[in-house]
C-alpha cells in the first residue's frame, strides 16, 4: 500500500464526507477535516507510519491536502 493509499484510508475512517478528487484540493474546504478531526488524522498517521508528530507541527495548513500530508511525511521520516 502506498503512502497516499494509507492517508486516504485514514481520512475515510475519520470522515463522513467523500474525499476530494484531486490530492491538492483542501481537505478543510471540502469538509473532510475540521479542527476536531485533525487530531484524529494525526493519531492515525502516527499509528500507520510509526512516527510521532510534535504538537508544534499541529498546524492545519500542513495537513490541508493529501499532497501536503505526503510532503510532511517525506520530510519527517
Amino acid at each position: 500500500m502506498t503512502d497516499r493509499e494509507k492517508i486516504q484510508q485514514i481520512l475515510q475512517g475519520i470522515s463522513k464526507t467523500a474525499l476530494p478528487a484531486q490530492p491538492s484540493e483542501s481537505l478543510f474546504d471540502a469538509g473532510v477535516l475540521d479542527s476536531f478531526s485533525l487530531v484524529d488524522l494525526v493519531a492515525g498517521i502516527e499509528q500507520a507510519f510509526g512516527i510521532k508528530i510534535p504538537d508544534s507541527d499541529l498546524n492545519p495548513r500542513q495537513f490541508d491536502s493529501i499532497e501536503y500530508i505526503e510532503k510532511y511525511l517525506s520530510s519527517h521520516r
